[in-house]
């Protein structure tokens, strides 16, 4: 056996905690040395292992053969292709099971996560996300939980629009849960992967999908919550996010929006970037390749103009501010209609706004 199966071997040992196998991999220097040199364990540990080794042992070569059988790689915390940057975050699992065909140390990477109840306002916010993603930086790769809602969302739309993605499942690879999703992660098989740390056979139990967002959060350079609930998984994915040093986003919604008051309250709180667009994230990330930075646009020397937008332009004097609220008394429009007018008139170039609610002449 490798090194990696002696891993794998440690974490199959009840009784054996985490940071227990941390200590004893410390004083070992390895997991081989920890199975061959039981006398020098102390007593707990070496007791543990004692009784559980038959048997531990048994259910690790049943493992490596449903590997080797079903073409799925069992990636060890010292492997090339283990997730880099979840490597370094707290818990990281000694080994993880995948099969796919994306890299899993991808340039950029990003997670993508909400409510299973998603809104038509978080279907359409996948959909551009994913095509806008795929054109400015198209080998980013996008990590969700294959769940209802935003994930399944997330998952097809990248699919759709050619762009790398990967589940992190919270039960084995013998099964796919939700049983619906099965056409879309064979998909994903070949323009993406599946991930989990979790061998055949185990269940999709409540407390697995808690434990798979550190690897969600961990294996990713930023989180993206589309929409969540004042209470929800996508929440804890962000709070892990930000404890390991991440990026961390949401999309805003109305104050009335159910599934808009966990991202209202992550931005509120300051714990997520405010974010609307691709374009954004990828702005704030650092991200843009040189050489792709949009053209500036530039007004048109003889710009088209609607009566009702002439009307306001000509009451803005050169070169100073004027209050939005004056703008009223002036050309007699209602605020609405003004805003309305004014948003045009910055498509076009002609005028910006300032704070304290002030507009001007470009």
């Amino acid at each position: 056996m490798t090194e990696t199966h002696y891993l794998f071997l440690l974490s199959r040992i009840k009784g054996i905690s985490h940071n227990t196998a941390l200590q004893l991999l410390e004083q070992m220097g390895s997991a081989t040395a920890v199975f061959e040199n039981t006398d020098a364990l102390p007593e707990k540990a070496r007791k543990e292992i004692l009784s559980q080794r038959a048997e531990a042992l048994r259910r690790t070569e049943q493992e490596l053969a449903f590997c080797e059988e079903k073409g799925i790689r069992m990636l060890s915390i010292h492997d090339a292709d283990y997730p880099t940057r979840l490597r370094t975050c707290a818990e990281a699992p000694f080994t993880v099971f995948y099969k796919g065909t994306a890299s899993l140390n991808a340039k950029r990477t990003i997670a993508v996560v909400g409510t299973r109840k998603i809104t038509e306002y978080g279907r359409a916010f996948c959909q551009d996300l994913c095509k806008d993603l795929a054109s400015l930086i198209p080998d980013c790769l996008i990590v969700s939980g294959l769940a209802y809602g935003v994930d399944i969302h997330a998952h097809r739309a990248c699919l759709k629009n050619s762009l790398p993605t990967v589940a992190v499942l919270a039960h084995g690879l013998d099964r796919i849960y939700p049983t619906m999703h099965r056409a879309t992660a064979v998909e994903m098989l070949n323009r993406g992967g599946l991930l989990t740390e979790y061998a055949a056979g185990t269940a999709p139990d409540k407390g697995n999908f808690v434990r798979r967002n550190r690897i969600v959060a961990g294996m990713t350079d930023c989180t993206l919550v589309v929409e969540s609930a004042e209470h929800g998984g996508a929440l804890i994915t962000a709070e892990l996010a930000g404890t390991y040093g991440r990026r961390v986003f949401a999309l805003p919604g109305r104050s009335t929006d159910a599934y808009s008051a966990g991202c209202n309250r992550l931005i509120r709180t300051g714990h997520a970037t405010l974010v609307t667009s691709a374009e954004e994230l990828v702005e704030t990330m650092g991200w843009r390749e040189k050489g792709t930075q949009p053209a500036p646009q530039q007004a048109s020397l003889f710009p088209e103009l609607t009566p009702t937008e002439a009307k306001l332009y000509d009451q803005l004097p050169t070169g100073e501010s004027l209050p939005v609220n004056d703008l009223l008394r002036r050309t007699g429009l209602t605020y609405a209609e003004t805003t309305a007018v004014l948003f045009e008139l910055q498509m076009k170039n002609l005028v910006e706004l300032l704070p304290g609610n002030r507009v001007r002449r470009i």
